[in-house]
């Protein structure tokens, strides 16, 4: 945490069921970053996209919001990642091409870096590779390169 001052830890996921020690660490983390703003790193323990999803549509039920009136905006503020941006870049390790069941609220219009390194074996200098990638892209946000006019 003293490495990185500006950088807000948040983890998302179930957290029922841990030991009090993990989250323990947890509550620490974010605790001590919570204030931070200059970029944020968001850790997926114990998670899945899906059940992030409905978790969300259970929280906004159960706050008493009418679910007929929710909005992308509305129910975002429910996800585990709530308060926060979504994330610019994803870095999918292991040489898998696939979302695999994460962020896929949050990874509308994020770029993907696919690593054929393991998780455990990725470095420092896997991470500045794939920001390196990610530096040489032109970001459209779900646009096209070309407009057409009908």
């Amino acid at each position: 945490l003293r490495r990185h001052p500006g950088g807000r830890w948040i983890v998302l996921g179930r957290r029922d069921g841990l030991s009090p020690k993990i989250l323990g660490q947890i509550t620490m983390a974010e605790t001590k970053t919570a204030k931070n703003d200059r970029f944020f790193l968001n850790i997926a323990f114990n998670y899945g996209g899906r059940d992030e999803i409905l978790r969300a549509i259970q929280r906004a039920s159960n706050s008493g919001m009418d679910l007929s009136t929710i909005d992308e905006a509305g129910l975002s503020g429910f996800l585990d990642s709530g308060g926060i941006p979504d994330p610019d870049l994803v870095i999918r390790t292991s040489g898998e091409k696939r979302i695999s069941n994460f962020l896929l609220w949050q990874a509308a219009y994020a770029e993907f870096v696919f690593s054929d390194v393991l998780w455990p074996d990725f470095t420092k200098a896997d991470l500045i590779d794939a920001l390196k990638e990610y530096g040489a892209r032109e970001r459209r946000f779900g646009a096209s390169q070309t407009s057409e006019v009908a």
